[in-house]
């Protein structure tokens, strides 16, 4: 298990860098609007980051990405997978938060193991 963490985060660090920002993200283009709709995720540099460590963790490159959760407009609630996603990001953090050292023991991909559907059985 203790593999797991820094294995999810090197794949994290490495989609993160080959994909990198888009130009608006990075600073081109004027002041970047604050997110708008966010309700568990928080606003920060570590926003963008996270998400794409979703993407990782749940395989979601060769399905649309970011698009498997959120419709064009970022803010909107329209699709069923994005609402779940905060459900299971609640869920998460829950679990996390009990571990008496503070440190983050679950991830998306402790379950999920790269698919959209969580594994219930090795």
């Amino acid at each position: 298990m203790r593999t797991l963490v820094p294995t999810f985060l090197a794949t994290a660090l490495a989609f993160t860098l080959s994909f990198g920002l888009s130009a608006q993200e990075k600073g081109k283009g004027g002041p970047k609007a604050p997110p708008k709709n966010l309700q568990v995720l928080k606003a920060g540099p570590e926003l963008i980051p996270t998400m794409q460590a979703f993407v990782t963790g749940l395989g979601l490159q060769d399905k649309g990405g970011c698009n498997f959760c959120h419709e064009q407009d970022r803010s909107s609630d329209a699709k069923p997978e994005k609402v779940m996603a905060r459900n299971m990001i609640k869920m998460v953090q829950e679990i996390n938060k009990n571990f008496p050292d503070g440190k983050e023991h679950v991830t998306c991909y402790t379950c999920h193991r790269g698919d959209t559907m969580p594994k219930m059985a090795p």
